[in-house]
């Protein structure tokens, strides 16, 4: 328990941050607690678009795996990350069942929207745009 602690405490910096590894366990736990059933009510919602239950299981527990990994790991910061249910509840609901589009289609045009996002943050374009909006 020695070296993880002194390894937490390095890439961490617990005692800067006034926090102990017991702490951040059990926040972790408790935040854990807090947000899983995202794991039954994202799959229930998604799968009324024809697409299978099990996979959209595993798909949003390794998506909030990812993120929540990610958000640590690269941005020292304590955050949960999960898929938004609303978008999921409008991208099933709306997109899909009532303006006719196929999961798959649907799924296609969300790619396309991560891909334009990545690259106007990549080359500062996002910036430029909000930044009428951010000078009030």
């Amino acid at each position: 328990m020695e070296n993880n602690e002194g390894f937490c405490e390095r890439f961490f910096h617990l005692k800067e941050n006034h926090t102990t590894v017991k702490t951040e366990l059990m926040a972790g736990l408790t935040t854990f607690m807090t947000m899983a059933y995202i794991l039954a009510v994202n799959p229930s919602i998604l799968s009324a678009t024809g697409m299978d239950k099990g996979a959209l299981l595993t798909a949003t527990a390794l998506a909030s795996l990812i993120g929540t990994l990610l958000m640590a790991v690269l941005a020292n910061y304590p955050f949960a990350l999960a898929p938004g249910m609303g978008l999921n509840a409008y991208f099933a609901y709306t997109v899909v069942l009532q303006m006719g589009y196929s999961w798959q289609m649907a799924l296609a045009a969300v790619m396309v929207e991560g891909v334009i996002f990545i690259i106007l943050s990549l080359t500062s374009i996002r910036e430029a745009i909000l930044m009428p909006f951010l000078s009030f």
